[in-house]
């Protein structure tokens, strides 16, 4: 499985963006896919995930409110609508994809087997 993520750049806070994160080979195996992301001198943190089947979605408190995802199937893509941006989402954003995560663990990074390779946000004040 190979995930390619895209869409980062430069908002202003209060501004949107969004980013996409295209899967492909055998995507399959693929029950979740998700967002992490990782500002300087900080540890990765979870944002937020998707299941592909039921579209069950699970959000960060910190973004809840203002980042929606959403998939398409058919293109087997997952989005991040991200509204509402502060000068603290700045990071590299990490999209994911996992075979399948139990009960309350779709927030760790050791449930997700497959990563992209990281799109730069960076919001102004």
């Amino acid at each position: 499985v190979q995930l390619q993520a895209s869409g980062g750049g430069l908002a202003q806070a209060g501004g949107s963006l969004r980013l996409s994160c295209a899967a492909s080979g055998s995507t399959f195996r693929i029950y979740g896919m998700g967002w992490f992301r990782q500002a300087p001198g900080k540890e990765r943190e979870f944002v937020g995930a998707i299941t592909l089947g039921g579209g069950q979605r699970f959000y960060a408190d910190s973004v809840k409110g203002r980042f929606t995802i959403s998939k398409d199937n058919a293109k087997n893509t997952v989005y991040l609508q991200m509204n509402s941006l502060k000068p603290e989402d700045t990071a590299v954003y990490y999209c994911t994809g996992s075979r399948g995560y139990g009960v309350g663990t779709y927030y760790r990074q050791t449930s997700y087997s497959y990563w992209g390779q990281g799109t730069q946000v960076t919001v102004s004040s």
